[in-house]
């Protein structure tokens, strides 16, 4: 049999082609715009996810048997606020997880409600980025279009209700909008009645290789396939990242390179950091995990190529860098301001260190490990929780650099485990397609069939010394500088 697995990303959605042995047999990408009408906002039209998405699929599927496609399931961007009216139109453009306009609600929720009614009632605390505050900016600024809406959705979900007309979403996504209580896997009363929503505006909620339905059939003969093929509900993009990771089990770890960098690691039971600093999640194998995320990490380097030295060789770039650890410039990775550790929408991107004899290898090569030593802020704070963490796996774009690899093997000071496949959340999605359509037990079985280690990159002790040294300057820097971000901000 194949299955389907779509990776709903922010700048395109990647669909992959799994077989029944976990092989890889076609992968098709489709583009499509995002919009900033406004600085710190962030939107897309679902309309475009949707279009291209089938799109995506005819190509995939192009040249293969299609009576063998057995299912769909999808790793999404998280947290975007989908709404629908009666009439199942979108209301408004989606916004994104990574827009910061709901600063004030977000206040509103951690210092009005409170950090540790929100941690009890959600096992987390307002983000901007998360969705809750984004309902509720809707209600402040925009209460004609509150008024209309009759369905709340994420992205991805947006995807699966569109294909098979059921309104669902999985645990490990609907984790990330602050409106499901996460330890006991239902929606919370409380934050309806905090963001003034009712239960019948939210999907009912499914483990993530739980069968949702199967595809319509109007949609099956638009993109010629089957009707009986089955759509599984899927996870929110870092799940299902982890899953085509391998990352299942207790203290397991994975970290994601794109647009946005995450460290995940997966656990067997509920936990949850009394700080609030990582977020408490459930993962897509059925149990729970803990999350860092940086709202920007693949997309600085990006932005640093593409938009200020106007060049797309980024392995050219990388190229001339020989000597690491020694770096005298450092770079703060907040261009969309920043969630784990700091929660900071006022927070940016920031090079410091510069002098006359600083080069342009220097700041790229500051950008590069910037990245890392963010996401080594919330590695430490699951340190301090007493979780041991030797090694992880690492996916996303930025996982296809050697160079990012071996410093994030020093940065970090684990080892870093290439699997044989990085397609992250597509493979993800199709794994857990190929779960929800009984061609294994579960998730743990498939991973262990599927998910191979070609390859470890291990820390240098020398190496790892020096960007220790590194890693304690940069972290003075971001604590010196918050009342300049937050001047700036005013």
């Amino acid at each position: 049999m194949l299955y389907i697995g779509v990776d709903l990303g922010t700048s395109s959605v990647k669909l992959l082609l799994m077989d029944s042995d976990g092989r890889i047999r076609n992968i098709v990408s489709r583009e499509y715009p995002i919009s900033f009408p406004h600085p710190g906002w962030s939107e897309q039209n679902p309309e475009d996810w949707y279009r291209e998405t089938l799109e995506g699929i005819r190509i995939l599927t192009e040249g293969f048997d299609k009576t063998q496609i057995s299912g769909i399931s999808f790793g999404g961007q998280m947290h975007g606020l989908v709404t629908l009216d009666v009439e199942d139109h979108v209301i408004r453009p989606a916004i994104l997880w990574n827009d910061s306009r709901s600063v004030q609600e977000t206040a509103y929720l951690n210092e009005v409600i409170g950090k540790e009614k929100l941690s009890a009632y959600t096992a987390n605390i307002a983000f901007a980025g998360f969705t809750a505050p984004k309902i509720l900016w809707m209600r402040n600024h925009e209460p004609e279009l509150f008024g209309r809406i009759k369905k709340i959705m994420l992205p991805k979900d947006y995807l699966s209700y569109r294909l098979t007309g059921v309104f669902a979403s999985d645990y490990s996504d609907a984790s990330g909008m602050l409106l499901m209580d996460v330890e006991n896997k239902c929606w919370s009363e409380e934050m309806m009645k905090i963001c003034g929503i009712e239960r019948g505006q939210l999907p009912d909620l499914f483990e993530s290789y739980d069968t949702i339905g199967t595809v319509k059939s109007d949609v099956a003969r638009e993109i010629g396939l089957p009707e009986n093929v089955k759509v599984i509900a899927g996870a929110g993009d870092n799940a299902a990242a982890a899953i085509g990771t391998g990352t299942v089990g207790e203290g397991r770890c994975n970290i994601s390179l794109g647009t946005s960098g995450t460290i995940f690691i997966s656990s067997h039971t509920f936990r949850k950091d009394t700080n609030n600093a990582l977020h408490a999640f459930a993962h897509a194998d059925g149990h729970y995990h803990l999350m860092g995320c940086m709202l920007s990490a693949a997309s600085c380097n990006k932005w640093w190529m593409e938009d200020i030295l106007d060049t797309k060789e980024f392995s050219k770039e990388q190229e001339e860098i020989f000597t690491l650890g020694e770096n005298r410039v450092f770079y703060l990775p907040y261009l969309m301001g920043e969630r784990s550790p700091h929660n900071d929408p006022y927070a940016r991107g920031t090079f410091i260190g510069m002098t006359m004899d600083t080069t342009r290898k220097d700041m790229t090569q500051a950008v590069l490990e910037g990245v890392l030593y963010g996401l080594r802020d919330s590695l430490e704070v699951a340190r301090s929780l007493g979780l041991s963490i030797e090694k992880t796996k690492i996916c996303g774009g930025g996982a296809k650099s050697l160079l990012w690899k071996k410093m994030a093997a020093n940065i970090l000071n684990v080892k870093v485990e290439i699997a044989k496949n990085e397609e992250g959340p597509a493979l993800g999605g199709a794994i857990l397609a190929a779960v929800g359509c009984g061609e294994f037990e579960n998730v743990e079985q498939a991973v262990s069939k599927i998910v191979k280690v070609v390859e470890t990159i291990e820390p240098e002790k020398e190496l790892v010394e020096k960007y220790e040294k590194g890693y304690q300057k940069f972290r003075k820097i971001y604590p010196a500088l918050r009342p300049v971000f937050q001047e700036l901000a005013s």
